[in-house]
């Protein structure tokens, strides 16, 4: 993909402008094609290996006093000067100083070196080329700030235009020459600097939108995955830089994505150019709270007792819900159902609101409301709810109900709610299916425990018949519901001696064959050990 580059901002000194002010008087000996290096200070060494005292950017200045003019010890000189990021190597003559030109030997060096030479005549003192290095970059950076201040009026301007998001990423552009993108929580596309907005979050926008935010998607991800806590940097392997920004105020409500390097006076727009976007996210998540507030009426008749199935269809086509079956699910407040929850005003309501909002978005299509002291939502079953679940309502208790017919979506929830408690204490959402009921209330138990009360019962088991045939059989015919004739072709052995083999383990066991206790008992302790990791 194209890598946009910032603009040419002011605040930024070159050596070139230095060169351009006649009162230094400074001369370029070598290095012509390197005058657009940046300045950041002036510094006066006559060292022979000052590299360690640089930091990087330094106009080195220095009358060569210490240094020989051979070839060997000015590569030397040179390389070091280089290597500690000097961006130029200023060579003080005169009379009285140790040269009047500049040394041969010092040109080839540091013509190899690409370092660029300058010169300056002995009326010019180094002082005064310090000031004004220092000067211009003052002046410098009062420019960036004005531009800073004119950037930021004309982004204020575009958000106020109407259309916030889009004219605020075009007039970012303008002014930077950075390209951004601004994408919903869940990072789909909303608008970017280079394309009209999308038609709907996740349509195309332009080519290099859609190319950066697959080059960004890892980045985006883990960035959402912080809420508002946190941004991310990273270039991937074409060298493009890619920053994102969380967008909101006190929840996410979107991403800015920007590619390319944020030059030091574009960075003074960073924080103004968020500050914009979160509030016009922020409107547009108040001016769509009437749609949010229909389709939650929409859920409460799908949800109506007595719904027939024409109209449940009806409802869901309403919705814009074309699915053959749908499932339910439901999320409980960090209080608990019921405590607090249904008060308006209350603190639990709005949290509530907030998160019923942010299912909303991440379930295309599907119907979201609060009911109960939890969020209730019906949605298609092709969605991966437990990332959804994860992403939204991280820590909190959810029940998944099981896919059904569109009518059918009532019993969806009431299974999802009749969950919820399971949730809470198993620590993680619960799915209703066939045949897990058993493993969700051996998960609530320690493992420990489990094992042991196995042990207990079918220890017996375990001593008369240290093969394990006996515990063997018993779990078999205990599985298919004491069915001689299946667990005879299961085990593929006469169904005489599949009844041996049970009387025998009951009868070492104390268990009796016509208790349905019993039987129960020795069910579950064979259910452990059958589930046991170990």
């Amino acid at each position: 993909m194209p890598i946009s580059h910032s603009a040419d901002l002011p605040g930024i000194l070159r050596i070139s402008d230095l060169v351009a002010l006649p009162e230094l008087r400074l001369a370029v000996v070598s290095g012509a094609g390197h005058l657009d290096r940046r300045v950041e200070a002036a510094h006066v060494s006559e060292l022979l290996t000052p590299g360690q005292w640089l930091q990087g950017g330094e106009l080195l200045m220095t009358i060569g006093l210490l240094l020989p003019m051979t070839d060997r010890d000015c590569a030397a000189y040179v390389r070091d000067v280089a290597g500690a990021g000097a961006c130029a190597l200023v060579l003080g003559l005169g009379r009285e100083l140790p040269h009047q030109r500049a040394p041969e030997p010092l040109i080839r060096a540091a013509g190899e070196a690409g370092l660029p030479l300058l010169t300056v005549p002995d009326e010019v003192p180094f002082i005064a080329v310090t000031k004004a290095v220092f000067a211009a970059r003052a002046a410098q950076q009062r420019l960036a700030l004005e531009h800073a201040f004119e950037a930021q009026r004309r982004l204020t301007i575009a958000a106020a235009s109407g259309n916030g998001v889009l004219a605020t990423l075009r007039a970012w552009r303008a002014a930077t020459g950075v390209d951004a993108i601004v994408t919903d929580p869940v990072g789909r596309l909303v608008a970017d600097s280079l394309a009209g907005p999308p038609e709907a979050p996740g349509a195309d926008g332009s080519p290099d939108a859609v190319a950066l935010l697959a080059a960004g998607s890892d980045l985006i991800r883990r960035v959402a995955a912080r809420g508002l806590h946190g941004s991310g940097s990273s270039s991937d392997a074409e060298g493009v830089r890619v920053e994102v920004q969380p967008l909101g105020a006190r929840r996410l409500r979107g991403l800015l994505v920007l590619a390319g390097p944020v030059e030091s006076a574009a960075r003074l727009l960073v924080s103004g150019l968020v500050s914009l976007l979160s509030l016009e996210l922020e409107r547009r998540h108040l001016a769509d709270e009437p749609v949010r507030r229909r389709r939650a009426a929409l859920l409460g008749r799908l949800l109506a007792p007595g719904t027939t199935p024409e109209q449940a269809r009806d409802v869901l086509a309403a919705a814009g819900l074309a699915a053959g079956s749908v499932r339910g699910v439901v999320v409980g407040l960090d209080g608990g159902p019921g405590e607090g929850a249904d008060a308006p005003g209350d603190a639990a309501w709005a949290d509530a609101g907030e998160l019923a909002a942010d299912l909303a978005l991440a379930l295309p299509g599907g119907l979201v409301r609060v009911a109960g002291g939890a969020v209730e939502a019906v949605f298609g079953t092709d969605l991966d709810v437990y990332a959804i679940l994860g992403r939204f309502a991280p820590g909190r208790p959810a029940g998944i109900g099981p896919a059904v017919e569109p009518d059918a979506a009532g019993s969806s929830i009431r299974q999802a709610r009749g969950l919820l408690a399971v949730s809470r204490a198993a620590g993680h959402p619960v799915e209703a299916r066939h045949g897990t009921a058993s493993r969700l209330l051996l998960g609530l138990a320690d493992a420990r425990t489990l094992a042991g009360y196995a042990d207990a019962v079918l220890g017996p088991i375990d001593a008369a018949d240290p093969g394990g045939e006996l515990a063997a059989t018993l779990a078999v015919w205990l599985e298919t519901g004491g069915s001689w004739d299946e667990t005879s072709r299961r085990l593929g052995v006469h169904r005489h001696t599949v009844r041996n083999r049970v009387d025998k383990a009951m009868r070492v066991a104390g268990r009796r064959v016509e208790s349905g206790d019993d039987r129960f008992d020795l069910w579950l302790a064979a259910r452990i050990r059958r589930d046991s990791p170990g």
